[in-house]
């Protein structure tokens, strides 16, 4: 019998079962609204991009010697299709996996992992907090600057838009788009949103 395809509800419970940190829940969801923007923007099964960004860091918090492996152990023993942990992992590739991204899916997750968390922390400077006035020239200003979100590799993302034949900018921007679908439940939606 064929695994059935995991829904974004359970994908949310498993992520939650895993990770109490406020940051990684963030994270994880920003990575989810981008991968829904990029599988729309390319005619993509959105559902399907959506959890697989949701889900990609679930053993972070716990089993981060271990990230990606422990994800993939996790992931069998709930009976995920295997073209989803597959995704998963490869995000991982050349860190902790040796499982090349080869489809878009896997690509897109390679590239804007790391990218969320330096969009995240470029807004987070900003006057208004938020992504939903940003641009890509906000991140690009702050991206030779080592000291500024230090522990995000650069050359991932850049690694990344290569594989899928995209400029860094055009990147940049689809991940801040795709922020914005979800900036209020990350905290990046501007003052009104956090004053709430």
């Amino acid at each position: 019998m064929p695994n059935e395809v995991p829904s974004r509800e359970n994908a949310f419970q498993l992520l939650t079962e895993y990770n109490q940190s406020e940051s990684l829940i963030k994270h994880a969801l920003a990575v989810e609204g981008v991968m829904r923007y990029f599988a729309k923007k390319r005619g993509e099964d959105e559902d399907k991009w959506g959890v697989i960004g949701l889900i990609h860091d679930l053993d972070y918090e716990q089993f981060p010697e271990q990230h990606c492996k422990k994800t993939e152990e996790i992931l069998k023993n709930n009976n995920w299709p295997e073209e989803y942990i597959r995704a998963v992992i490869s995000h991982g590739w050349g860190i902790c996996t040796d499982v090349e991204p080869k489809s878009d899916l896997e690509k897109v997750l390679y590239a804007i992992d790391e990218l969320t968390g330096l969009v995240t922390t470029a807004a987070l400077v900003r006057p208004s907090r938020s992504v939903m006035d940003m641009k890509a020239k906000s991140v690009k200003k702050k991206w030779n600057n080592k000291r500024f979100a230090a522990k995000i590799d650069r050359s991932i993302i850049d690694k990344g838009a290569e594989m899928l034949g995209i400029e860094r900018t055009e990147l940049i921007t689809d991940t801040i788009m795709g922020m914005r679908e979800v900036a209020v439940e990350i905290g990046l939606g501007g003052e009104s949103a956090s004053d709430v």
